[in-house]
């Protein structure tokens, strides 16, 4: 497995430099095509007003939108200028998460950037929530302030779900690249250290049968700590420049409501993070 195709979505009102450095970087690391994407919708303003008037108002926002998407387009050609034909843009006027979903399909992996407001901007914004929990690919969140995909040092945040083996399934061509693999598991509740043990010692045989060399880790205490507390402090231990993950959440009405470590991790602005739901 390789991937062949990126696809990086862009958003109004965020900064989008850091998204598209990683990603850029990333399709050249793997001999990728590019693909940018992004969508707004006007939201119509919520006093009252008919006729010619309301049309005007229509038209005036959409025409903004408009430019904006294009704006948007004139960065993302800027950083791809160097991709000889392998950089394609897509963008409409429509709900962006519904866009980029739907776009999702053309892509091994979508690069998002980490900024998820509470209740995010169903107008202006495909919040990475949206998009790991109904993509179907992995995501590459890519906190603002980072400039590069270090793949250095991986940590692999291990639990035994259909998500964390998706997640790293999705992650074997950035692991087989990276300098050192752990693999860590956090135990819950008064579980034996023993079982966590044996669980991450198996995904570490596994890795090696694909040719990666991994190292199994659980970590000591940690007792007076959240789980997201012990991930960071882990990560922190062993350089981590990229976590790779299982994303877990619900849908409540429009908003996806994630897990604690997964709000975790799509909010921490240290290092990328991969995730698969």
């Amino acid at each position: 497995m390789t991937y062949a195709t990126v696809m990086v979505s862009l958003a109004l009102d965020q900064p989008n430099e850091a998204r598209l450095q990683v990603a850029g970087e990333f399709a050249e690391r793997f001999e990728a095509a590019i693909v940018g994407v992004a969508a707004a919708q006007f939201a119509p303003p919520l006093y009252f007003a008919d006729g010619a008037e309301a049309q005007g108002l229509i038209d005036q926002g959409e025409a903004c939108v408009k430019r904006r998407l294009a704006g948007l387009e004139a960065q993302f050609r800027a950083a791809t200028r160097n991709r000889d034909g392998h950089a394609q843009w897509r963008s409409a006027m429509d709900f962006p998460a519904r866009f980029v979903l739907a776009q999702a399909r053309c892509a091994d992996i979508l690069v998002s950037g980490g900024r998820s407001p509470a209740f995010s901007d169903a107008f202006a914004l495909a919040s990475p929530k949206d998009l790991v929990m109904q993509a179907g690919r992995p995501l590459l969140v890519v906190p603002d302030g980072v400039t590069w995909l270090d793949l250095r040092s991986v940590l692999v945040a291990w639990k035994d779900t259909p998500e964390a083996r998706r997640a790293l399934a999705g992650a074997l061509p950035m692991l087989r690249k990276a300098g050192e693999v752990t693999v860590a598991e956090i135990p819950e509740g008064d579980e034996a250290r023993a079982a966590v043990m044996a669980r991450v010692t198996d995904v570490a045989a596994w890795l090696a049968r694909h040719g990666i060399t991994a190292t199994a880790r659980v970590p000591d205490g940690g007792r007076n700590q959240t789980a997201a507390e012990q991930l960071e402090t882990l990560a922190g231990d062993v350089g981590a420049g990229l976590i790779v993950a299982g994303a877990y959440g619900h849908s409540r009405f429009r908003e996806l409501i994630l897990g604690g470590v997964t709000q975790y991790l799509v909010a921490q602005t240290a290092r990328c993070v991969l995730l698969s739901h």
